[in-house]
C-alpha cells in the first residue's frame, strides 16, 4: 500500500467487512455481537472520515486550488453518513432489527456510491497533485491506525 488510492481503498474494504459483520449479527438477532461489530465499524468510520477531512482534503485543496468541487461533495456525504449512523445507533440500542436493517441498507448504498467517487476520482487526483514530500500517506496511516497505548 504505497499510494493514497491503494491505502484508502483497503481502508474502505476493511470498513465494509466489519459493517457486513454487524448487519449479519443483527439479522441473526445476536445483539451482543452486533454491538461489538457496530462499535468497531463506527470507530473505523470515524477515523477514516476524520483523516480525509483533516489531512487529505485540505492537502488536495491546497495542491489544486479546488475548494468547491469534489471535497465539498465528499464532506456533505460524510455528514449524511454520520446522520444515518446516529439513527442506526438508536435502532441498535432498542434492538429494532427492521429499523437497523433498513437504515443500514441505506447507509451501505450511500457508502458504496461515495467510495466509488473517492476511489475512481478523488484518490487518484490526490496522488497526482499532492507532492509526495508532504508525507500525506504517512499522515493518513498514522491517523487511521493509531498505536495502541
Amino acid at each position: 500500500m504505497s499510494s493514497i488510492p491503494d491505502y484508502m481503498t483497503v481502508k474502505h474494504r476493511e470498513c465494509d467487512d466489519v459493517f457486513a459483520e454487524a448487519e449479519s449479527a443483527v439479522a441473526k438477532s445476536d445483539w451482543p455481537l452486533a454491538d461489538v461489530k457496530w462499535q468497531l465499524f463506527t470507530t473505523e468510520l470515524d477515523l477514516h472520515l476524520e483523516a480525509e477531512e483533516t489531512i487529505l482534503f485540505p492537502q488536495f485543496e491546497q495542491a489544486t486550488g479546488i475548494t468547491a468541487g469534489p471535497t465539498q461533495v465528499m464532506r456533505s456525504e460524510h455528514e449524511q453518513m454520520r446522520a444515518l449512523v446516529q439513527d442506526i445507533n438508536k435502532a441498535l440500542s432498542t434492538q429494532d432489527k427492521d429499523a437497523f436493517l433498513g437504515l443500514s441498507e441505506t447507509l451501505m448504498v450511500l457508502m458504496q456510491q461515495h467510495n466509488m467517487k473517492e476511489e475512481m476520482m478523488l484518490y487518484p487526483m490526490s496522488q497526482q497533485h499532492i507532492p509526495i514530500e508532504l508525507g500525506v500517506l504517512s499522515q493518513l496511516k498514522s491517523h487511521c491506525e493509531p498505536v495502541p497505548s
